[in-house]
């Protein structure tokens, strides 16, 4: 996977499945339809700010909740490269890797950065940010296969030569 950078946006520890999106935006059709009200109850202004690439660094717990696969998906439909966070909830950090985004734990970050830095990610490898690097790191070769086929599915059908 390769390097990237991106704008960063701060979010704190806990942040529920509920609050990435809503229950009540379940109901819509599509992950498209639901995008704009990702982080509704803690920031309504957040969908319009995040631009493709940008990344979100948060704290401990992050995904905590309900399993529901919306979350990550939506996360991914605002165009988020990846979350950074202390600790993610185990099923909110599966159903992430099996939809194609990108979760990374480090919690040296959180203390050093601010809303808008931009951060360089060396997937496997550091952050850097200031020209300071954070060690990470890798994860399994089979989810990495995951990640780079954009979600478990895809990854799925090329191992088995549908596509």
């Amino acid at each position: 996977m390769a390097s990237f950078t991106g704008k960063v946006f701060i979010l704190g520890d806990d942040i529920d499945t509920d609050i990435i999106i809503p229950t009540e935006y379940l109901a819509l059709k599509t992950i498209e339809d639901m995008r704009p009200y990702g982080f509704y109850p803690l920031r309504p202004e957040l969908p319009s700010l995040i631009k493709p690439g940008d990344i979100i660094v948060a704290g401990n717990n992050f995904g905590c909740g309900s399993s529901r696969e919306q979350a990550p998906e939506v996360i991914k439909a605002l165009g988020v490269s990846c979350v950074i966070a202390k600790s993610f909830a185990r099923i909110f950090y599966r159903n992430s890797i099996n939809n194609g985004l990108l979760l990374i734990e480090n919690s040296d970050i959180q203390d050093k950065i601010k809303e808008g830095d931009e951060l360089t990610v060396n997937p496997g490898q550091d952050l850097v940010l200031n020209g300071e690097s954070y060690k990470i790191g890798s994860l399994p070769e089979n989810l990495m296969d995951i990640l780079k086929e954009g979600g478990l599915v895809n990854a799925m059908k090329k191992r088995n030569g549908v596509i």
